[in-house]
């Protein structure tokens, strides 16, 4: 049995767009969203000292501990605190501290339709983007993997919403 699309070709582009639009104001919140998150952390670790860190650390995956003393997630978090040094402590900041700031620039660029923020964010999420590939390969990729997936969808919104954007300046259909 074939049915008919009820809807006409102008309508399901009409919907895709909206969608696609929906997606893409959504991508910017939620990026927007991690930025600060990451630019308070990156505030906590350069206030927070080496030993407040490893007690919470401790305080927190002893709760795990107690009841599974062979959780990977908690052993894996309470091993990744006891190794971090200063130095590490202190680049962690300032990367997340640097990438936070430059991301809410951007993202507050693109939200404010800035011409020159949509190639400026798509640039940076590109860079963002190698650099966390690259350091897959050195650690557990998992939250890496899925921050990279959500960058990539970003950047394809953005550069769909750039597009479009463009077409509505000039005046002609994309």
């Amino acid at each position: 049995m074939v049915t008919e699309n009820p809807d006409p070709p102008e309508a399901v582009v009409e919907k895709r767009e909206a969608f696609l639009r929906d997606a893409f104001w959504l991508g910017l919140v939620l990026k927007l969203l991690h930025s600060l998150i990451e630019i308070l952390c990156g505030f906590a670790l350069l206030w927070v000292s080496h030993e407040a860190l490893l007690h919470f650390a401790q305080a927190v995956t002893a709760i795990f501990l107690v009841g599974h003393p062979s959780d990977l997630v908690a052993n894996a978090l309470r091993t990744a605190a006891e190794r971090f040094n200063g130095s590490e402590q202190s680049f962690a900041a300032w990367y997340l501290l640097s990438h936070g700031v430059v991301k809410a620039d951007l993202v507050a660029g693109v939200l404010a339709d800035r011409r020159w923020a949509y190639p400026a964010f798509m640039a940076a999420l590109i860079l963002f983007i190698a650099y966390q590939v690259y350091r897959m390969f050195f650690g557990p990729p998992w939250a890496l993997l899925a921050l990279t997936v959500i960058d990539v969808i970003v950047l394809g919104l953005t550069w769909h919403e750039w597009r479009y954007r463009q077409s509505q300046r000039s005046g002609q259909p994309e």
